[in-house]
């Protein structure tokens, strides 16, 4: 029988869980968007479960703490770089302006996808769109590495092609876009330039 007041080895666990997330709950809300704080605290408790085995001075612990949630912050944010399409609310519509011009192609993107040659457009698809590495992607395909990123390159300069007919395309310093002109009259995807 336990007495009142006595923690158990679960309660032990969930009292220090809440600790560190109230800890690290701020630290990551001042770095991301707050919509994504709990992903990414979930995402350095996972981190923290793997490595624990791996930390080898316990009076370190704090620190540690704090790196893998700047890991797993920066790890975020590369992705959301990497696969803006991800941001987009389901619920607005494709074609409504957004202010921002790489939104503007973004609606365009799976109809170009959807017409490129099939190796290219599952490459692209999986690495680009569904946001796998290389290396699960060529896995799930049964091809090399780098056979499979040979694909995404391909199936990239494709469908810049494919854009470039339908679209004059302004790029800044960075190779952000920055301004999006249809040509007229406005190409479909498999159009070939004049």
């Amino acid at each position: 029988m336990l007495r009142p007041g006595v923690l158990r080895v679960s309660d032990a666990g969930q009292v220090f869980a809440a600790d560190v997330a109230d800890r690290l709950r701020p630290f990551i809300a001042r770095r991301i968007p707050a919509q994504d704080v709990d992903d990414v605290l979930q995402d350095t408790f996972v981190r923290m479960q793997r490595g624990l085995a791996n930390l080898r001075d316990d009076t370190r612990t704090t620190p540690w703490l704090y790196q893998i949630a700047r890991r797993a912050v920066a790890d975020h944010l590369r992705a959301r770089q990497r696969h803006p399409l991800a941001e987009r609310d389901p619920d607005e519509p494709v074609d409504q302006p957004t202010g921002d011009e790489s939104h503007a192609l973004a609606g365009c993107l799976a109809t170009f996808v959807a017409t490129l040659p099939s190796p290219y457009r599952e490459a692209v698809t999986l690495v680009e769109l569904e946001g796998l590495t290389a290396r699960e992607a060529a896995a799930m395909v049964g091809i090399s590495t780098s056979g499979m990123k040979s694909r995404v390159q391909r199936g990239r300069a494709e469908l810049r092609r494919r854009f470039e007919v339908c679209c004059r395309i302004a790029l800044d310093a960075r190779n952000k876009v920055i301004e999006v002109t249809p040509r007229a009259p406005c190409c479909a995807p498999n159009a070939r330039p004049d």
